[in-house]
Formats: C-alpha cells, structure tokens, sequence
C-alpha cells in the first residue's frame, strides 16, 4: 500500500478546520447591543441595571484597562427556529485562546440572576433546546477589559499591571452578539475529527491501529459535501462509528478525570477581580453539571467559596445544590492555595483549620486531601500537618516543572521531617489544566513512572489560572475517551474516589522522603520583598495578640477575647499566603495592596495586643516576652535608653528589675562585650569576630560581605534565578561613612554607610548588646537596582557536612557539597528565620527577621580549612510582571550568632522576630503556659475557636531529637485532652501534679486543649 499519510492528514485539518467547524452554527441572527461604561471599580447589578444605556455597534472598541463595561442586548427568537437547539454567542473581540487573562463577561438575566460566563473557548449561553419561536432575549452583560499581560510572553515590561499606570486607551474590539442555532450533528462530527485525529497523530508509526484510523478519515470526507456539511454531517459520522467504537485493551492505562478551574487568588489581576472570576467560572461549572450528568468538579479555596457566597448568592445557591448531587467536590481544605514553603507553621496550619472548617459548615463535608497543584516546591512539614488535619492523600503538579531532574514517582508515599507518610500523586499528563487531547493522553501514559505497580492516573481537566473551567468540547472528548482503543480509558470520578483505588492497587508505592523542592522558580523566596516582610511581621503580631488576649482573658475580669476580630485578621493574612502574592510573582497592583493590608492587618493587631496588655491593668511598667524562651536581654524604653531585663516564657516580668550585666566596649571600630569581639574593617565588612568563649575565629574572610549580582533569567524575571547569576557580580567594598552610633554600655554600635549602582543606598546598623553573642545587621535599603540580587555572604571557618535550615515546626538539612545533579540544583533554597552550619563540637547560625532566600556552599582553603558559607537573598529586581519591584525603601534586621546549638539557635529566631515589648500593667499574672523540659517549644497558646473558654497550646519538638517535658498552666487545670488541629478530640492528655506529661518524637506537633478548672 502507498505511504499517504501527509495527504489524508492535511486533507482531514483542511476540511475540519475550514468546512466543519465554521458549520457548527446552523443559522444567526444578530443581538441588539447597547453599552454603559462603568465608572472606576466595579459596580453593583443594581447600579449598573438602572444605568443610562446607549447604542453600540458591533467592530466598535470598548474596554479602557482594568475597566467594565455594561451590555445590555435584546432579541427575538426567529419563528423557523422552532424545535432547534438555540444559543447566543458573544465574541468580546478575545485574543488567543487563554480565558484567565484578557476580556470576560458574566450574562444575567434582567432580574440579577447571573446565567453563565463567556469566554474564548466558551461563548455560548444557551438559550432554549427546543426553541420556541418568538422568544425574548433581554440580558444585561458584565464585561471586564482585563489587559493582557502575557501578550508579549514575558519578553518586555508592562505598565498594564496596575490600573494607575494602565492609561485609558481601549483594549479590545467588540466583534458579535449572536442568537445562532446549533448544529448537533456537526458540534458532534467535530468532536469525533478531534478525538480520532488526535488520537492517530500520537500513535507509533507502526501501529495498524494508527493506519485504521488515517483510512477511516479519508472515507469520511468523501462522505462530506463541503458544500452541504449539515446535511452530510450524519453520514460522516457513520464511516466514523466502528473506529470509535473499538474498545481499549484490557491493559489500558486509567485516566481518572475531574473538572477543574485553577483560578489564581490573585496573579495577573487583583483580588477583586478573582472575586468576579469565581462568579464567572462557577457559573459555567454549574451550567456544565446541568447539561452532564456524569459530569464531576473538584474545586479548592475556601476563600474564594466566601466570596462567591457574600457576593453572589444565586451562583452560591447553585454550588450548593450541585454538591447536595455529587457533581461538585470540595477539595483541598485549606482557605488559599498558599505557597508551600513560606508562610510560617502556625499559619500552615490555619490554612488547613480555616479551609476544612469552611467544607463542614457550609457543606457537611470533611475534605480527604490537599489539592495543592500550582505552588512552587512543598515543605517537608506537610505530611504531617496534612495528616493532623484529618487528610489522608495529597496532590500536587509543578514538580514536573523540574529544570535538571525528572522526579522519579508519580504516585508514592511522601515522609515528612517527622516521620508522618502521607499518599501522593503527581499527575503524568503534566497538567492541571488537561483538556483530553490526544497529545495529553499519549503523555500521561508515555510518562507514568509506576508501571507495573499501579495502573491509573489523575487528570484535572478544565481552563486554568484565570479561571474558565471545563467546556462541553473537554466533556465530550472525556466521553469518547472512556473505551477507546489505542488510547487510555478515561472516567469521571471524584478525587477521593481515585485515590482509594490507587492505594488498594499499589499500598507498597515508593517511599520520598523530605522536602518536594522545585529545581525552578527558586526567585519567590525573595521577590517582593515587602510583601515577604509583611507575611513574617503579620503572623509574629498574631501570635502575640492571641497570647496577650488569651492571658487577659483569664485574669482580667470583664475581658471579652476578640474570637471574631483574630478570625478576621487571620483569614486576611492566609489570603495573603496565596502561591502567587506572597512568593511575589504578581502585578504591581496586587503587591501594593498587599503592602497596605498587611499594615492595616499591623495597626489592627497591635491595638488588640495593647487593649490585652491594658486590659491586666497599670501601675508600673513591665516587659512582655511572647517568645517561648526565657529571655535574658537588653530592652529599649519608652524613653529610649537600654535595659538589661530576664523575663520567662510566654510571660512578663517588671522594668524595675533590670540588674546590671558584663558591659560592651567600643574601641574605634571593634565592639567586645566579653563573649564576642567585632572587628569592623576599613571598607565596612567585618574582618573578624571572636567567639570568646570558645577562643576560636568564626569567619575565614571578610564577613557581612555584601554583593550585587547581575540577574537576568532566562525566563519568567519575579521567578526565576539561574545559576549563571553568580558569574558577574560587584562587592560593594566602598563605604562612605563608618561611624560609632552606640558606646552605651549595654548596646555597642557601628554604623556602616555605602551608595553604590543607579543612587541605591545602605546604611547597616552593626551592634553587639550585653550578655549576648548575636551580632546584628539593622538595615535600611533605598534601592534603585534594576535586574540585580543583592547578597549577604558569611563565609565561617567551620567545615559543615550540611546545612541546617528552620521550616515549620522544624528544621530540614541540606548537603554543602554538589556530588549529584539533586544537590547542585539547590543551589538556591528556602529557609525562615534562621540557617545553622555546624562541625561536630561548635555551630554558628544565621537569623533573619523578614527573609526567605539564601544559598549555602563550601570550598577548602590553601591551609587545610574548610570555609562554609551562607548568604542571605535581600533583595532583587525583577521587571516582569512588575517593572516596579521592590524599588524603594527596606528595612530588615539579620544576625551572626557565633558558637550556637541548634536549641540556641531556635530561641534566638523566635527573639529576633518577637521583641520584648515594653508597657504600663499592674498584675503579674502566671504565663498562660511553662514548659518543665528541653526540646519542647510553644508554637500558640489562644482560646478554643468554640468559644467554650478552653485554653489550646500548639507544641512541637524543634531539636529533631526526642523530647519529654511537663507543660504547667497559669490556671486551675480540670483536664486536658490531645486533639488535631481543629482542636477535635483524639485521647486524654496525661495530666500528673497540676501539669500535662509531654513525650514528643522528632519535629513531633501537638495540639493540647486544656479545660479550665
């Protein structure tokens, strides 16, 4: 037989793509449109219904940046329509074929009732199957002209991202407002040509299947009249019925499919649009439902269900009743799809309390897994606060991103820093967004790592990141797909459904332990870097209001905790987590609103931490300590002069018995308070420092060493840093001023001053305090770089096999070395508030109050030494999405602690990100909670979220090693249980001479709820 290939091939698109496709619609008529331009934000239906309408003609532009404009359109049902199926379609003059970031629109009815949304591959608003000739069409449509920031593919910078920089110009032209029949018997042949063409494209050349399917297709277009494709579509798809209707082998790999609608919190456009996106692309899902019995969605986000809720009740009215029918899936449980290396562990733990709490009261149902498809590397403290929260499965992607390795699983156990398991699938197809095309399938079983253990896979399929969802095309391919030889069987199930069959078939899966660290987007640990510090700031500020008020609560009478306002507060900073504001990848829009949040959310917390404070009354001034250490340390006063005060854990302690300690000496540029001695160097770095106690030199050269690379990635600019950043760089060794600011005899400081690149400035604040050997970096940048990272190196004479760096409720260790292409990836990581290297017999750490990057590296000196060093991420200066980032002014605080212990070293993290606070209070009451023993550290100490007045207090092990201790209570203790993380009870606690007995595993969380006596 002769090689036809090309010519069925390019005969079969040519005929799909010019003659089918545009027969789709049978007939058309067009709408009458007349438009209102809102003005500013958006508005309410009610407003823009009583608006002052005008005429607009189709061709016409409309749409300024960021604007909405109003539509209202009118018609009639042609007469001869009668009994065919009949839709409108809309055509906003959309661009490509991504729905999440240019024009969209939701269509009401003239009563308020949102109907659907329209979209680029989704245009259609059904009207009426079968039609009924004569009928009216009235319906007002909400338009929104979102620019299109990716028009350029991240090659240039946009003043688009922010509707104050945006202009006004229109963006888009209108191009049709339809009443149109559709075609059934074409719209089906479509997607016959589709699944088959598909299919035969992506399947070996040698496969008689491939060959079957080409000849069948040349068959069906000589049964096509191209000038009569209506009435020839039927028999078409007759000589296409018996390729369609051959069933898959036996062995075929299963695909289980759920509809899914990755809609960004925030990204490319701000929260409240995402607030109208949910609207949209719930609308389209529950339409979907309607239309697709078999049909299931499985959808995330907590937050984004309030607002469609609070916003739009019909819409949320419909997700209820689809729920109540099995078609949709709350998943997920948590309140954002937040980032999964930042926000801090308590906040992880929100998450996860808010988004599951949020399923059982508004739906009655306990979500099984996290649906975490899109966040950019995952923590190796998940597993068990997934686990603790009542999860049993756990669902990611973009490990598939990986630039240098292919991870080796697709579904496998994941272990955690704790030893918790938990089961875990990534998605072969590669994809949240699959849609079922061939390409899709052939890659989802081409790429399935676990062949011959398990035999299925999941597939979310719908339009993503800006929304969209599943179309009936996505549905109707799912259906032809369900039997097919030559391809994967697809079904249609739910989330939860899949995983308990892959686990029944594969329960010995291979076992990955540690963190799921993403070889990509290694930038979002320091982009943005305001926002970074927000996040850090706002969960330290909540810790202390929810200990100050819960310790006001039980002494203060009269006292009312503020159960709602925490709530609040607590839910705006989870929103804030999401996995692209707080990784600093979004518009400049979104960051400056994220900046203004999180001061207000500071201004908020504080007064709450003040009335608390206030609330045990006044007398005589005090110190607070909201860490869970004991602090001996000097304190600033209202009146600006140091004191050297000791105040235990979680409580307080007076100003007046500050007592005297070793005092610091400065001498012209060396700081020596008896346990370190600071030499500053003429050029600002620090040439040495001694740890005293030890009698050892800590740095192997010039420590504090600040360095300013070029940093251009290849790709995606507020993602991305690529190794070749560290090629050229320039030290900034030049400082303008080195002054003695501090000669107190509690605190000793040296001011070192440099300006350097296009008018940046830094200025570093260089003081050693009495009794302590943290040595502290306060810094304030006026930065005005542009595509550049600066660093901070410390380079120690310490030869550290690893490095240690705090995740939350714990620590994870990373190799210094770069033996394998897993280690040399990492070459940029995550940590929080400190990193620690250590040989055996002496450590040092650094700590930071507001970053997330850093790098650590070793080399081996001339002398036989080895120099470990680690450099703290400060700031960047990506242009893309936002020309703006990070330009101005910051102010953060890092620290040298030389000669620490791991346990040290946590206690000085949770003191530099937690000041001792200084205010007027009579009392002393008891801390809340003491802890009897070492290892064993308060993450929270708040009221139960019942209201019943039960104390909960958050523990974990945070050494890595085993821990036994007693906790005590400031109050009568009646009992004690141990509980997961939405505070349910899972067995008494011990509770043994009025305290609770605590045995805690490796990085071990426990929750206790504590009933007061």
């Amino acid at each position: 037989m002769h090689d036809e290939r090309t010519r069925i091939e390019e005969r079969v698109q040519r005929a799909h793509d010019q003659r089918i496709k545009p027969a789709i619609y049978a007939a058309t008529v067009p709408l009458e449109v007349e438009a209102w331009q809102a003005p500013g934000e958006p508005v309410s239906f009610e407003e823009a219904a009583a608006a002052r309408y005008e005429p607009f003609a189709m061709n016409t532009p409309w749409g300024p940046p960021w604007g909405t404009t109003w539509f209202r359109m009118r018609g009639q049902v042609p007469a001869e329509w009668a009994g065919r199926r009949v839709e409108t379609v809309i055509d906003l003059g959309f661009v490509g074929d991504w729905p999440g970031n240019q024009a969209e629109a939701l269509v009401h009815l003239v009563d308020g009732r949102p109907l659907k949304a329209v979209n680029p591959l989704n245009q259609y608003v059904p009207v009426a199957n079968p039609a009924v000739g004569g009928e009216q069409i009235d319906y007002l449509v909400e338009a929104a002209s979102n620019p299109d920031i990716l028009k350029d593919n991240f090659s240039r910078t946009t003043p688009m991202g922010d509707k104050l920089t945006a202009g006004s110009a229109p963006l888009y032209t209108f191009q049709r407002a339809d009443l149109a029949i559709l075609d059934e018997e074409v719209f089906h042949l479509d997607l016959d040509l589709q699944v088959l063409r598909g299919l035969m494209v992506h399947l070996p050349d040698h496969e008689p299947r491939r060959h079957e399917i080409l000849h069948a297709l040349d068959r069906a277009m000589d049964a096509l009249d191209l000038d009569d494709v209506a009435g020839t579509a039927a028999a078409v798809r007759e000589v296409l019925a018996p390729v369609l209707a051959r069933p898959a082998h036996a062995s075929a790999h299963t695909v289980s499919g759920v509809g899914h609608a990755h809609i960004d919190s925030a990204w490319l456009w701000p929260i409240r649009e995402t607030k109208r996106k949910t609207s949209r692309t719930f609308s389209n899902v529950t339409a979907l439902a309607d239309e697709y019995d078999d049909f299931i969605f499985a959808c995330s986000q907590a937050q984004q269900y309030e607002w469609v809720r609070d916003n739009y009740p019909h819409v949320w009215a419909r997700i209820q009743e689809s729920v109540k029918k099995g078609q949709w899936a709350p998943v997920g449980g948590m309140w954002v799809e937040a980032d999964g290396n930042l926000p801090g562990g308590e906040a992880m733990a929100r998450q996860l309390i808010h988004g599951k709490r949020f399923f059982i009261e508004h739906f009655g149902i306990e979500t099984k897994g996290v649906w975490l498809p899109d966040s950019f590397g995952y923590t190796a403290a998940y597993p068990q606060l997934a686990k603790l929260a009542g999860n049993e499965w756990f669902l990611t992607q973009k490990i598939s991103w990986n630039q240098t390795n292919k991870f080796p699983h697709h579904t496998f156990w994941w272990e955690g820093i704790d030893g918790t398991r938990i089961y875990t699938h990534f998605p072969p197809v590669d994809t949240y967004n699959a849609r079922f095309s061939g390409e899709e399938m052939d890659r989802a079983v081409r790429n399935y790592s676990e062949k011959g253990g398990g035999t299925r896979s999941l597939a979310p399929f719908g339009w993503g990141d800006g929304g969209g969802g599943p179309t009936r095309e996505i549905m109707e391919r799912a259906r032809r797909l369900a039997d097919l030889e030559g391809s994967p069987k697809v079904v249609i199930e739910h989330p939860d459904d899949f995983f308990a069959q892959a686990r029944a078939e594969y329960p010995d899966a291979p076992v990955w332990v540690g963190e799921l660290y993403l070889e990509l987007h290694r930038a979002t640990y320091t982009s943005q870097a305001r926002t970074k510090q927000g996040n850090r700031r706002s969960e330290h500020k909540l810790r202390e209001a929810e200990l100050w008020a819960t310790t006001a609560a039980l002494h203060a009478p009269g006292y009312a905790y503020p159960y709602e306002k925490l709530d609040r507060l607590w839910k705006t900073v989870l929103l804030h987590q999401f996995h692209d504001i707080l990784p600093g990848s979004s518009i400049a829009w979104v960051h400056r609103e994220a900046e203004a949040e999180y001061a207000r959310v500071a201004e908020e917390l504080e007064a709450l931490t003040a009335e608390a404070v206030a609330a045990l009354g006044t007398g005589s001034t005090r110190v607070f300590n909201t860490s869970p250490y004991d602090r001996s340390e000097v304190v600033r006063t209202s009146a600006g002069t140091p004191a050297f005060v000791e105040v235990p854990a979680n409580g307080s302690a007076p100003l007046a018995d500050a007592r005297p300690a070793q005092p610091v000496t400065v001498s012209g540029r060396v700081l020596d308070n008896g346990l370190v001695r600071v030499s500053v160097a003429k050029d600002g770095t620090l040439e040495s420092v001694l740890d005293l106690r030890a009698g050892r030199e800590v740095l192997a050269s010039a420590g504090n060493l600040l360095r300013l690379h070029t940093d251009l990635p290849n790709y995606w600019d507020a993602w991305d840093i690529d190794s070749h950043y560290k090629n050229r760089y320039t030290d900034l060794l030049e400082a303008t001023a080195i002054e003695v600011v501090s000669e107190d005899p509690l605190e000793g400081a040296i001011r070192v001053t440099r300006s350097f690149g296009k008018g940046s400035k830094i200025t570093q604040t260089i003081s050693v305090r009495a009794d302590s050997p943290r040595i502290d970096f306060a810094t304030e940048i006026d930065w005005h770089e542009a595509e550049k990272i600066l660093k901070a190196a410390f380079p120690v004479d310490v030869r550290a096999a690893h490095s240690s760096a705090e995740i939350q409720f714990g620590h994870v260790q990373r190799p210094t070395h770069t033996n394998t292409t897993w280690e040399s990836a990492r070459f940029e990581v995550s940590g929080h508030r400190w990193v620690h290297l250590a040989e055996p017999g002496y450590g040092i750490a650094v700590l930071n109050d507001s970053t997330y990057g850093h790098d650590v590296s070793r080399t081996v000196r001339e002398d036989g030494g080895t120099t470990t060093t680690v450099r703290l991420s400060l700031v960047r200066a990506p242009r893309i999405p936002d020309p703006e980032a990070d330009q101005g002014k910051h102010r953060f605080t890092y620290s040298l602690l030389p000669g620490a212990s791991i346990d040290e070293t946590v206690a000085e993290g949770y003191s530099l990100n937690l000041p001792l606070r200084v205010a007027d209070a009579a009392g002393a009451p008891e801390p809340v909670v003491s802890v009897e023993g070492q290892g064993v550290t308060v993450e929270a100490v708040k009221l139960a979220d019942d209201a019943s007045g039960d104390v909960v207090v958050r523990l974990y092990e945070s050494g890595g090693g085993r821990a036994q201790g007693v906790l005590r209570t400031g109050f009568p203790l009646a009992g004690a249980q141990v509980t997961d993380l939405l505070e349910r009870p899972l067995e008494d606690a011990a509770v043994e001479d009025g305290g609770v007995r605590v045995s805690l595993r490796p990085f071990q969380v426990l929750t206790l709820r504590l009933r007061r006596g």
